[in-house]
């Protein structure tokens, strides 16, 4: 089932938490929320649980329009971050919930109830937990216990809010694989909100990122990352130095460098920032015919197969990343406090203050 949000705008008070979001999500996509903390990522998703009534705009389910339709009557499947399982029932018990607390009308045998819940504890792989209870199981067999019941109800929608958020690094990286490989097998249209870039861009489709209540991008992981469309996407998604300097008619110049410009063929003289990726600089020592920006290493440390640098500029302190293979940076044979050449390899280019 498809999603459609046309136009969404919500306050809470003087805070706008969303401004005229409009979103299309197709049937069995996998689409990330992602944005830093108040960018209204959980505000789009509770509105579209129907937890949360948006002050304008409407919510389409398969083209029918759920604005108005009861949480409980939408048929999605709701993940939190931390779980929410009833700590008293047994994990076979939580996952039955949904399905138990049916109306009469609704509400399938015992048999069938018991049948389905075996089916979903196989699913997520925890059969053999079914007589446990939520305390005596780890953060990751309990998040994966919360998506077994969210499933219970066949959802048509299903949505998680930060699902990882309150698990280490490693049990995070397994069950994002896990939810992946789930996803495929359910073909349902799902939406998760994330603030963790890598976890986006790991598992989702697309990425819608978000800031201030505004959609700032959509796109693939690849186009995102490749291709950001603003000065926030590109300092959002991972880290990035920025270089004042000039852009005129398709290039981008500063301390002698320039650097292709193709949005701005044409423009006259303006200033110009080039946004640069540490692992896009070369570092260089001084020499007959270097050019580059003059910087001193500050540190560097060395981790699995690359050097991590961090440089200052001689003319302003600003302070530079960058990231090197290991042996390119071996034989620079470079040491703290020496004078070198940082030179941007690839860059993309925004107006000053765009």
């Amino acid at each position: 089932m498809s999603i459609e949000v046309q136009n969404l705008s919500k306050r809470f008070g003087n805070f706008r938490a969303l401004d005229d979001v409009s979103l299309h999500i197709e049937t069995g996509e996998l689409v990330a929320l992602l944005g830093p903390s108040g960018c209204g990522k959980t505000t789009l998703l509770r509105i579209i649980a129907g937890l949360e009534q948006p002050d304008q705009g409407r919510v389409w389910f398969a083209g029918e329009d759920a604005t108005d339709v009861h949480v409980r009557h939408r048929q999605v499947g709701f993940v939190f971050q931390h779980y929410a399982l009833f700590k008293h029932m047994t994990v076979f018990e939580n996952v039955a919930f949904g399905l138990r607390v049916k109306h009469r009308s609704q509400r399938p045998p015992e048999a069938q109830i018991r049948q389905k819940v075996h089916e979903l504890l196989g699913l997520v792989q925890l059969d053999w937990l079914a007589d446990r209870y939520p305390s005596q199981l780890s953060g990751g067999q309990r998040q994966r216990i919360a998506l077994a019941r969210a499933l219970a109800v066949e959802p048509r929608v299903l949505l998680l809010d930060e699902p990882f958020g309150a698990l280490d690094a490693k049990v995070r990286k397994e069950l994002r694989r896990w939810l992946r490989r789930l996803h495929d097998e359910l073909h349902v249209a799902s939406v998760f909100v994330t603030h963790d870039q890598e976890e986006a861009l790991e598992v989702a489709d697309r990425v819608v990122l978000m800031n201030a209540g505004r959609i700032e991008q959509v796109g693939t992981p690849r186009e995102v990352w490749e291709s950001p469309a603003t000065p926030f996407v590109y300092g959002f998604l991972g880290d990035v130095n920025q270089f004042k300097g000039q852009v005129h008619d398709g290039v981008w110049r500063d301390h002698g460098l320039s650097l292709p410009a193709p949005e701005f063929a044409g423009a006259g003289p303006a200033e110009a920032v080039a946004y640069v990726r540490p692992h896009d600089l070369e570092i260089a020592r001084p020499g007959t015919g270097s050019e580059g920006i003059p910087v001193r290493l500050n540190h560097a440390y060395l981790a699995g197969p690359s050097a991590f640098l961090e440089l200052a500029r001689e003319d302003n302190g600003q302070l530079i990343e960058a990231q090197l293979p290991e042996e390119t940076f071996r034989a620079l044979r470079a040491s703290e406090g020496d004078a070198l050449l940082a030179r941007p390899r690839h860059a993309r280019v925004f107006a000053a203050g765009g």
